[in-house]
């Protein structure tokens, strides 16, 4: 009988088998056991593990997509014999699982209802590891959906149909914006033109009020006048104001006048032959 020493890392148990049988579990720090009728046969980690499963597997629109499942795990301090002895690669039978549990939930929902289930999804992943694995020692701390890949000709369609949904509102928005703007211009010239007729009519009204003044004083000025001659007098003197306004306009070059004899009492005539 040889006593062997060995050593056990903090976090770490040891298993020892006395004769093939389960004997004791060794504890950190130094440990020993008799050889030849003792083996150290085996360690378990009380750390976090964690595996990282990628399924590829389609939805309920025939859509494949491939995820990625990440699990976290622990040993179970009280069930370090089951952990051991109960199964023999824990990591693959946890994938096995996984896989399981994603080709059973994932046809049953479209490609976008995918993105927004990755909650429900990682929860009923969780739920049916810890159910499975809690009897054989292991507890499930976490499990995340870490990454949804659809084909890559499903990614630029539903690129190009957000890029279309979005390139249709901007152009809803520059009609309604290209509407406000003419309604306004639409506003801006009925006011601007209600405001000119306004004006010339209050221009038209001046003009009236100052010829029937000016044909009242002239009438009470000169005896024997009547207000058809003061009116033939008056319309003669604003067309000789106009000819002057006219010949004074910087772009007037030359301005034609009758010159034929008599040609004050033509013009005169004929101004009244307009006007009738």
């Amino acid at each position: 009988m040889i006593p062997v020493c060995f050593c056990v890392s903090t976090a770490d148990v040891a298993i020892v088998e006395q004769c093939g049988k389960f004997d004791r579990i060794g504890s950190p720090g130094l440990n020993f056991y008799i050889w030849p009728c003792e083996m150290n046969v085996g360690t378990l980690s009380y750390r976090v593990q964690q595996i990282d499963v990628r399924v590829e597997t389609k939805t309920a629109d025939n859509v494949f997509i491939n995820t990625v499942v990440s699990v976290q795990f622990q040993v179970i301090r009280e069930k370090v014999y089951d952990a051991f002895y109960a199964l023999s690669n824990p990591t693959q039978q946890m994938t096995a699982h996984i896989y399981d549990v994603m080709r059973a939930e994932l046809p049953n929902l479209e490609l976008d209802s995918v993105f927004e289930a990755k909650e429900e999804l990682a929860l009923a992943v969780k739920n049916s590891l810890q159910e499975s694995f809690s009897r054989f020692g292991y507890t499930i701390i976490q499990a995340l959906i870490t990454d949804l890949d659809p084909d890559q000709r499903v990614k630029n369609a539903m690129n190009e149909i957000n890029a279309s949904k979005r390139a249709k509102d901007a152009a809803v928005e520059q009609a309604e914006g290209a509407k406000i703007l003419l309604v306004k211009s639409a506003e801006a010239e009925a006011e601007s033109k209600y405001l000119s007729g306004v004006g010339v009519a209050k221009q038209r009204k001046a003009i009236v009020d100052g010829l029937r003044s000016s044909i009242v004083n002239f009438s009470d000025g000169v005896d024997g006048t009547t207000n058809k001659e003061v009116m033939d007098l008056l319309l003669l003197t604003q067309y000789f104001d106009m000819v002057q306004s006219v010949g004074s306009a910087p772009n007037c070059k030359t301005v034609f006048m009758p010159t034929s004899k008599g040609g004050s009492d033509d013009m005169r005539t004929s101004l009244l032959q307009a006007s009738a």
